[in-house]
């Protein structure tokens, strides 16, 4: 079944959202999805994507719930800072650096979309050689506590899960 389908997993998971995109679950769909989902799986597997695995399922469903909220909240902070223009030139962005500890690929993957999928904050570099992280922040107020954050609230429960 590995040569075949060589991730199932993510295969379903491409199957899925193929059915969600094209909002069918005809046999057309459902045939083309099979099809575009095992070639998918085929690129992974020449691109040497290393395998995955889960460590801890319940750490999973705490950390989704933590991101919701943080993305509610955060989309409330940058609605206030946006559409409070006299509190603009109190506002600062800037960037953070922050070393990371986690090594895991998957990891710092799901650490990137959870920093950019959060307003305010976009991922921007990973050095792989000293493992830090550039980080910009629409609103910086204190680095040292924006290094606390994603150590604490991101970092730590992603290494639960992947490492």
């Amino acid at each position: 079944m590995t040569r075949l389908l060589p991730y199932p997993v993510a295969a379903a998971a491409m199957l899925g959202a193929w059915l969600l995109l094209v909002e069918s679950t005809g046999p057309g769909a459902v045939l083309l999805g099979i099809a575009f989902a095992a070639a998918g799986t085929w690129v992974l597997a020449l691109l040497g994507a290393p395998p995955g695995r889960l460590r801890r399922v319940a750490a999973t469903s705490r950390l989704l719930g933590v991101v919701l909220v943080e993305v509610f909240r955060s989309n409330n902070a940058v609605a206030r800072i946006i559409l409070a223009r006299r509190d603009a030139r109190e506002r600062r962005s800037g960037f953070v650096r922050v070393r990371l500890d986690m090594r895991s690929q998957y990891g710092l993957a799901a650490l990137a979309c959870i920093l950019t999928a959060t307003p305010g904050t976009v991922w921007v570099d990973y050095d792989a050689r000293d493992g830090t992280m550039l980080l910009h922040v629409l609103d910086l107020i204190d680095q040292d506590e924006w290094v606390r954050i994603i150590k604490d609230r991101w970092e730590r429960p992603l290494m639960e899960i992947f490492e």
